[in-house]
C-alpha cells in the first residue's frame, strides 16, 4: 500500500505524462508473453495516447489491460545530509506517475493528427514544418496508416516523494543543503520540496518582505507574466516580448517572487560563466511593491545563487538605481584600477529587436 506522505497532488499524473520526454507501456500478450516498451506519447482529451506501426510488439497489447507509467528523477541526496557517519540515508527524491487501463485504438482521422501534431510539438517546439492535419495531403497516408492508442487517465495515480515524511527542521534544513550543493536541478528540487510541504518555513536565503514568496527558481508557466512586469521598462525599449522570453529561458539563474495570490511581483536573472564572470540582467519589481525591501531581496537571492557566487567579477547596467546596488558592493567601473588599459566593447546586433 503507498504511504500517504508520497501520494501526488491532484493532477500530478496529467502533467507527468503531458510533460514527459518519454514513457513505458507494459501488459501481456495473448500467448501471455510479457511486453515492455519505452515510446513518446502525448495527452489528449484525458487519454495518454502514442504511435505504433500497425504490426509490431505495442499492437499484440490492444484490446488487453496495460500500465503507461513515467517517472522523473528530482535529485538525489547523499547519506551525509542526513547522517556523518551512515550509508542508509542516501535517497533519491523523485515523481511518477501510472495510468491503468485497455490499450484501445483511436480510430478518428482528426484526433489521430490531433495527436501526431502534439507529439511534433513535444518532440521539436521549435517547428518548421508544416502543421499536421487530418486533411493535409503531406501527412493523409501517414494518418491513415499510423496505429494510434491510448489509454484514459481516469484511473491514474501519481506519486511523489519530497521529502513528505521528514519533519519541518529536517526539511528546512534539507532545503538550506540544496542550495549549497547548487548542483543542476537543485535550485528546482527546492521549489518543488517547499511545495509539497506547505508547512515548512521559509529557510534564511528565501527570507522576504511581509506577504512576499521568493523563488530559487521561475517556471515557465510564470514566464509571460515576469515578461510582462519587465517589458515598460527603459531597458527593454529594444526587445519584443519575444526576445525577453529567450533571454529568460537561456539564463544560467532566474529567480523571482510572488504575493500571497500567486502573482509575480518580482524577477532577476544572470548569466554566468561559474568561475570568473557573472552578468545581472532584469531586475524588477512591481511598482506597487517598490520601497518595501523586495529589490534588496532579490538582489541578495541573485547573487547567493549557485551559478553566481563564485563568480569573481559580477557586472550590471542601471540608469537610476545605483544607491540599491552600491549596498552590495557594486562600484562604477571607472573606478578600477587595472595594471592595463582596456576598452568595453559591444556588438549590437538588430535581432535583438
Amino acid at each position: 500500500m503507498r504511504r500517504r506522505e508520497y501520494e501526488g497532488e491532484a493532477g500530478l499524473a496529467e502533467a507527468l505524462f503531458g510533460a514527459a520526454e518519454s514513457m513505458h507501456v507494459a501488459g501481456t500478450d495473448a500467448e501471455g508473453a510479457v511486453v515492455l516498451k519505452t515510446l513518446h506519447g502525448v495527452v489528449d482529451e484525458g487519454w495518454v495516447c502514442f504511435h505504433a506501426a500497425p504490426l509490431g510488439e505495442k499492437t499484440s497489447l490492444l484490446g488487453r489491460q496495460v500500465v503507461v507509467s513515467v517517472e522523473e528523477v528530482v535529485c538525489r541526496l547523499p547519506s551525509t545530509f542526513f547522517d556523518a557517519e551512515r550509508a542508509c540515508p542516501a535517497t533519491t527524491l523523485f515523481r511518477g506517475a501510472q495510468a491503468r487501463g485497455v490499450l484501445s485504438p483511436i480510430d478518428e482521422p482528426e484526433r489521430k493528427a490531433r495527436v501526431l501534431q502534439r507529439l511534433m510539438e513535444k518532440l521539436q517546439p521549435q517547428g518548421g514544418y508544416r502543421p499536421i492535419t487530418s486533411t493535409e495531403k503531406l501527412y493523409a497516408p501517414s494518418v491513415k496508416g499510423l496505429l494510434i492508442a491510448g489509454v484514459p487517465l481516469a484511473d491514474a495515480s501519481a506519486k511523489a516523494k519530497l521529502a513528505q515524511n521528514k519533519s519541518d527542521a529536517v526539511r528546512s534544513r534539507l532545503l538550506e543543503q540544496l542550495w549549497e550543493r547548487g548542483e543542476p536541478g537543485d535550485a528546482r528540487a527546492i521549489e518543488l520540496i517547499r511545495t509539497a510541504n506547505p508547512t515548512t518555513p521559509a529557510p534564511a536565503f528565501l527570507s522576504g518582505p511581509p506577504g512576499v514568496r521568493l523563488h530559487a527558481v521561475m517556471e515557465e508557466r510564470q514566464l509571460e507574466a515576469c515578461v510582462r512586469l519587465l517589458a515598460t521598462e527603459y531597458w527593454n525599449d529594444r526587445f519584443t516580448a519575444e526576445v525577453l522570453q529567450r533571454a529568460h529561458r537561456g539564463s544560467a539563474a532566474w529567480v523571482g517572487a510572488t504575493d500571497e495570490h500567486g502573482s509575480v511581483i518580482g524577477t532577476a536573472r544572470a548569466m554566468s560563466d561559474g568561475g570568473k564572470h557573472a552578468w545581472i540582467y532584469d531586475v524588477c519589481v512591481h511598482p506597487e511593491w517598490r520601497r518595501r525591501g523586495l529589490g534588496q531581496a532579490l538582489m541578495r537571492l541573485i547573487l547567493d545563487h549557485p551559478a553566481v557566487r563564485s563568480c569573481a567579477l559580477v557586472r550590471l547596467g542601471t540608469r537610476d538605481a545605483q544607491s540599491l546596488y552600491r549596498r552590495f558592493g557594486f562600484v562604477d567601473t571607472a573606478s578600477i584600477q587595472r595594471p592595463y588599459s582596456t576598452t568595453e566593447m559591444v556588438l549590437a546586433r538588430a535581432s535583438g529587436s
